[in-house]
């Protein structure tokens, strides 16, 4: 019997152990690991959701492309959308801006229109993926953003 509780002791040790070298005890310590670099190269944007006009929610859907420059800049270089079942197409030359903080969240502003739409965006620390949600208000809009590659060139660099 003791010899059995010894063993038992070690499988435990050893179970700590190897707890504390994996990424389980690591995934507290990513603070400052996110920062205006990790996004850059191209995303393609999906998102579903609704404007909410006169209180009367208007379905809108969106597909486009962003580029984010590893600057806090960005372009989008096309994009469709229909909202209320309007489709409609932009010409590129679409810009705007984009914070990163350390625990990998952001946000994104598109412009130069009026009342810009602003997103909250959350991502791992390889950024492959973005979670986003428009805050601006009277909407009810989310989306994912996909990165296809990471120096704009829309082929992966296999990083």
């Amino acid at each position: 019997m003791k010899r059995l509780t010894q063993y038992g002791v070690v499988v435990a040790v050893a179970a700590v152990a190897a707890l504390s070298a994996s990424g389980v005890a690591r995934a507290h310590s990513r603070s400052g690991d996110c920062s205006l670099k990790t996004l850059r190269g191209t995303y393609v944007f999906a998102a579903t959701g609704n404007n909410i006009m006169s209180g009367v929610p208007q379905p809108k859907a969106i597909v486009e492309v962003i580029e984010f420059n590893g600057d806090g800049t960005l372009s989008v270089p096309a994009a469709t959308r229909s909202v209320n079942g309007a489709v409609a197409r932009s010409l590129p030359g679409g810009t705007g801006s984009y914070t990163v903080e350390a625990g990998c969240t952001g946000t994104i502003t598109f412009d130069p229109v009026p009342n810009a739409p602003t997103f909250d965006a959350f991502f791992s620390l390889k950024a492959d993926t973005l979670w986003m949600i428009q805050t601006t208000p009277n909407t009810v809009f989310q989306g994912t953003a996909t990165r296809l590659s990471h120096d704009g060139s829309g082929e992966d660099d296999q990083r």
